[in-house]
Protein backbone atom coordinates (compact mmCIF):
# COMPACT_ATOMS: atom_id res chain seq x y z
CA UNK A 1 0.00 0.00 0.00
CA UNK A 2 1.05 3.01 -0.69
CA UNK A 3 3.49 4.74 2.21
CA UNK A 4 1.26 7.30 3.32
CA UNK A 5 -1.10 4.94 4.74
CA UNK A 6 1.18 2.52 6.41
CA UNK A 7 1.19 1.66 10.17
CA UNK A 8 4.93 3.52 11.91
CA UNK A 9 7.86 0.88 11.81
CA UNK A 10 10.29 0.65 14.04
CA UNK A 11 12.81 1.70 11.57
CA UNK A 12 11.46 5.13 11.70
CA UNK A 13 13.36 6.06 14.90
CA UNK A 14 16.55 5.76 13.52
CA UNK A 15 16.38 8.05 11.12
CA UNK A 16 17.61 11.47 11.46
CA UNK A 17 15.26 14.61 11.89
CA UNK A 18 17.17 16.33 8.71
CA UNK A 19 18.62 13.80 7.02
CA UNK A 20 21.73 13.57 4.70
CA UNK A 21 22.37 9.97 3.06
CA UNK A 22 25.92 9.54 4.91
CA UNK A 23 23.88 9.81 8.26
CA UNK A 24 20.88 7.48 6.61
CA UNK A 25 23.73 4.99 5.37
CA UNK A 26 25.20 4.49 8.80
CA UNK A 27 21.73 4.25 10.80
CA UNK A 28 20.41 1.68 8.72
CA UNK A 29 24.01 -0.84 9.14
CA UNK A 30 22.01 -1.25 12.80
CA UNK A 31 18.57 -1.44 11.47
CA UNK A 32 16.88 -4.44 13.09
CA UNK A 33 13.28 -3.49 12.48
CA UNK A 34 12.36 -7.02 10.85
CA UNK A 35 13.87 -10.22 11.19
CA UNK A 36 16.00 -10.00 8.07
CA UNK A 37 18.86 -8.76 9.58
CA UNK A 38 20.15 -12.24 11.72
CA UNK A 39 20.67 -13.88 8.32
CA UNK A 40 22.01 -11.49 5.99
CA UNK A 41 25.56 -10.37 6.05
CA UNK A 42 25.01 -6.87 6.31
CA UNK A 43 22.75 -3.73 5.29
CA UNK A 44 23.20 -2.80 1.60
CA UNK A 45 21.96 0.86 1.29
CA UNK A 46 21.13 3.15 -1.70
CA UNK A 47 24.49 4.45 -3.05
CA UNK A 48 24.71 7.33 -5.42
CA UNK A 49 24.63 11.12 -5.07
CA UNK A 50 21.94 13.02 -3.21
CA UNK A 51 21.39 15.58 -6.48
CA UNK A 52 21.00 12.63 -8.75
CA UNK A 53 18.41 13.33 -11.55
CA UNK A 54 17.30 9.44 -11.37
CA UNK A 55 16.34 7.13 -8.78
CA UNK A 56 16.09 3.71 -9.51
CA UNK A 57 13.98 1.30 -7.17
CA UNK A 58 14.42 -2.45 -6.79
CA UNK A 59 13.26 -5.22 -4.64
CA UNK A 60 16.29 -6.03 -2.19
CA UNK A 61 19.51 -7.15 -2.62
CA UNK A 62 21.13 -10.41 -4.15
CA UNK A 63 23.89 -12.79 -3.15
CA UNK A 64 26.45 -10.65 -5.05
CA UNK A 65 25.18 -7.61 -3.29
CA UNK A 66 25.02 -8.88 0.15
CA UNK A 67 28.20 -9.91 0.30
CA UNK A 68 30.01 -6.76 -1.34
CA UNK A 69 27.54 -4.32 0.72
CA UNK A 70 26.70 -2.54 -2.84
CA UNK A 71 23.24 -2.53 -4.63
CA UNK A 72 23.26 -3.80 -8.14
CA UNK A 73 26.48 -5.60 -8.74
CA UNK A 74 25.67 -8.83 -9.23
CA UNK A 75 24.52 -10.20 -12.83
CA UNK A 76 20.87 -8.25 -12.44
CA UNK A 77 23.08 -5.15 -11.71
CA UNK A 78 25.44 -5.85 -15.10
CA UNK A 79 21.97 -6.04 -16.96
CA UNK A 80 21.15 -3.04 -15.28
CA UNK A 81 24.21 -1.22 -16.28
CA UNK A 82 24.03 -2.82 -19.97
CA UNK A 83 20.69 -1.20 -20.57
CA UNK A 84 20.78 1.87 -19.17
CA UNK A 85 23.91 2.30 -21.19
CA UNK A 86 21.42 1.33 -24.13
CA UNK A 87 19.18 3.76 -23.27
CA UNK A 88 21.77 6.78 -22.55
CA UNK A 89 21.50 7.02 -19.24
CA UNK A 90 24.84 7.37 -17.34
CA UNK A 91 24.48 4.85 -14.24
CA UNK A 92 27.03 7.01 -12.24
CA UNK A 93 24.09 9.79 -12.34
CA UNK A 94 21.84 7.66 -10.96
CA UNK A 95 20.57 6.77 -7.50
CA UNK A 96 20.13 2.95 -7.26
CA UNK A 97 18.52 1.48 -4.30
CA UNK A 98 16.08 -1.29 -2.84
CA UNK A 99 12.87 -1.35 -1.09
CA UNK A 100 14.32 -3.92 1.26
CA UNK A 101 17.69 -3.00 2.52
CA UNK A 102 18.62 -6.66 3.90
CA UNK A 103 18.84 -10.06 1.45
CA UNK A 104 15.93 -12.82 1.85
CA UNK A 105 17.09 -15.87 0.52
CA UNK A 106 16.86 -19.77 1.73
CA UNK A 107 19.91 -22.33 1.46
CA UNK A 108 19.99 -25.22 -1.11
CA UNK A 109 23.03 -26.78 -0.24
CA UNK A 110 26.02 -24.15 -0.46
CA UNK A 111 23.50 -22.15 -2.50
CA UNK A 112 21.36 -19.30 -0.77
CA UNK A 113 18.46 -18.94 -2.79
CA UNK A 114 16.50 -15.58 -3.56
CA UNK A 115 13.06 -15.24 -1.43
CA UNK A 116 10.48 -12.37 -2.20
CA UNK A 117 10.11 -10.60 1.27
CA UNK A 118 6.45 -10.75 2.35
CA UNK A 119 5.15 -7.83 3.23
CA UNK A 120 5.70 -7.13 6.88
CA UNK A 121 9.29 -6.95 5.78
CA UNK A 122 8.56 -4.51 2.60
CA UNK A 123 6.82 -2.55 5.76
CA UNK A 124 9.68 -3.03 8.10
CA UNK A 125 11.83 -1.35 5.68
CA UNK A 126 9.89 1.22 4.08
CA UNK A 127 11.41 4.40 6.25
CA UNK A 128 14.35 4.42 5.06
CA UNK A 129 12.89 4.74 1.39
CA UNK A 130 10.50 7.34 2.45
CA UNK A 131 14.11 8.66 3.40
CA UNK A 132 16.21 8.47 0.40
CA UNK A 133 13.50 9.85 -1.45
CA UNK A 134 13.45 12.67 0.86
CA UNK A 135 16.98 13.32 0.30
CA UNK A 136 17.47 12.72 -3.17
CA UNK A 137 14.16 14.04 -5.03
CA UNK A 138 14.46 12.96 -7.92
CA UNK A 139 13.95 14.23 -10.80
CA UNK A 140 12.28 10.56 -12.60
CA UNK A 141 11.75 7.73 -10.33
CA UNK A 142 11.99 4.17 -11.54
CA UNK A 143 10.28 1.00 -10.00
CA UNK A 144 12.23 -2.10 -11.09
CA UNK A 145 9.75 -5.03 -10.72
CA UNK A 146 6.19 -5.38 -8.68
CA UNK A 147 7.92 -5.35 -5.58
CA UNK A 148 8.78 -2.26 -5.65
CA UNK A 149 5.99 -1.14 -7.59
CA UNK A 150 3.36 -2.27 -5.25
CA UNK A 151 4.98 -0.61 -2.53
CA UNK A 152 4.93 2.83 -3.61
CA UNK A 153 2.23 2.63 -5.53
CA UNK A 154 -0.56 0.21 -4.46
CA UNK A 155 -1.03 -3.21 -3.88
CA UNK A 156 -3.16 -3.46 -7.39
CA UNK A 157 -0.68 -1.98 -9.39
CA UNK A 158 0.65 -4.25 -12.21
CA UNK A 159 3.60 -3.72 -13.77
CA UNK A 160 2.91 -5.50 -16.93
CA UNK A 161 -0.28 -2.88 -17.57
CA UNK A 162 1.07 0.42 -16.59
CA UNK A 163 5.34 -0.36 -17.46
CA UNK A 164 7.14 1.90 -19.84
CA UNK A 165 4.52 5.23 -19.16
CA UNK A 166 4.83 8.11 -16.62
CA UNK A 167 2.09 7.44 -13.94
CA UNK A 168 0.43 10.47 -11.62
CA UNK A 169 2.05 10.16 -8.22
CA UNK A 170 3.24 12.55 -5.70
CA UNK A 171 6.39 10.50 -5.35
CA UNK A 172 8.38 12.70 -8.35
CA UNK A 173 7.89 14.64 -10.83
CA UNK A 174 7.56 11.29 -12.79
CA UNK A 175 6.86 7.82 -11.51
CA UNK A 176 7.41 5.01 -13.94
CA UNK A 177 7.63 1.12 -13.64
CA UNK A 178 8.99 -1.43 -15.55
CA UNK A 179 10.76 -4.95 -14.89
CA UNK A 180 13.21 -6.29 -12.48
CA UNK A 181 16.52 -6.96 -14.66
CA UNK A 182 16.26 -10.06 -12.28
CA UNK A 183 13.23 -11.30 -14.84
CA UNK A 184 15.04 -10.83 -17.82
CA UNK A 185 17.76 -13.15 -16.27
CA UNK A 186 15.04 -15.68 -15.72
CA UNK A 187 13.09 -15.68 -19.18
CA UNK A 188 13.41 -19.58 -20.75
CA UNK A 189 15.10 -19.18 -23.95
CA UNK A 190 17.70 -16.95 -25.34
CA UNK A 191 14.98 -15.95 -27.81
CA UNK A 192 12.38 -14.13 -24.64
CA UNK A 193 15.45 -12.93 -22.99
CA UNK A 194 16.26 -10.78 -26.08
CA UNK A 195 12.66 -9.91 -26.67
CA UNK A 196 12.72 -9.19 -22.69
CA UNK A 197 15.51 -6.84 -22.63
CA UNK A 198 14.99 -4.96 -25.78
CA UNK A 199 11.04 -3.81 -23.95
CA UNK A 200 13.36 -2.87 -20.58
CA UNK A 201 15.74 -0.63 -22.83
CA UNK A 202 12.73 0.36 -24.64
CA UNK A 203 11.33 1.60 -20.86
CA UNK A 204 14.41 2.85 -19.58
CA UNK A 205 14.33 5.22 -23.42
CA UNK A 206 11.34 6.71 -21.92
CA UNK A 207 13.12 7.60 -18.63
CA UNK A 208 16.18 8.92 -21.20
CA UNK A 209 13.96 11.18 -23.47
CA UNK A 210 12.73 12.88 -20.21
CA UNK A 211 16.11 13.54 -18.32
CA UNK A 212 17.12 15.21 -21.57
CA UNK A 213 13.98 17.62 -21.55
CA UNK A 214 14.39 20.94 -19.34
CA UNK A 215 13.58 20.25 -15.88
CA UNK A 216 10.16 21.28 -15.27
Amino acid sequence: MPARHRPPSAARDLIPDQPELGELRSAAAGCTACDLYRDATQTVFGEGAASSEVMLVGEQPGDGEDRAGRPFVGPAGRMLDQALAEAGIDRELAYVTNVVKHFKFERRGKMRIHKKPNAEQVHACFPWLEAELQVVQPRVLVLLGATAAQALLGSSFRVSRQRGEFLDSDLAPRVLATVHPSSILRAPDEEARTLAYKGFVADLAVVAEELRGPAS
